[in-house]
């Protein structure tokens, strides 16, 4: 038996989480770093990188909030086509005299055993 512990898929997935943030907040802090090296203060760099966080922030609120529409209004519209349907069944025909009156009616495939056409093959 191997005494060797394995990482588990939940620790990976946060190391891979935990790398992804780090660069993140590095690339950040690198940004933030060559504004001030281009002359502009560090607390307007800080604010320009907070500004830039907030618009990416809204933008997605933005699309999210569209997404949910949409979402919202697919499931309305199906909600409104259930309750369109009826339970009873959708033959639009009342009565089986009212059907032979229709134009190319063929006993032999509505099973019409009383027609005087049908034909029992």
């Amino acid at each position: 038996m191997s005494t060797t512990t394995r990482t588990s898929t939940a620790e990976r997935l946060g190391r891979a989480f935990g790398r992804g943030w780090r660069a993140y907040a590095r690339g950040e802090r690198r940004a933030s770093n060559w504004l001030v090296s281009k002359g502009m203060p560090r607390a307007g760099a800080t604010a320009l990188v907070w500004v830039v966080k907030l618009a990416v922030l809204g933008v997605l609120l933005y699309v999210a909030f569209w997404f949910a529409l949409v979402l919202l209004g697919v499931a309305a519209a199906g909600w409104a086509a259930a309750a369109n349907t009826s339970d009873e069944d959708e033959w639009p025909f009342t009565d089986l005299t009212e059907l032979r009156k229709t134009p190319g009616y063929d006993p032999n495939l509505y099973n019409d055993t009383s027609h005087e056409l049908y034909t029992d093959d």
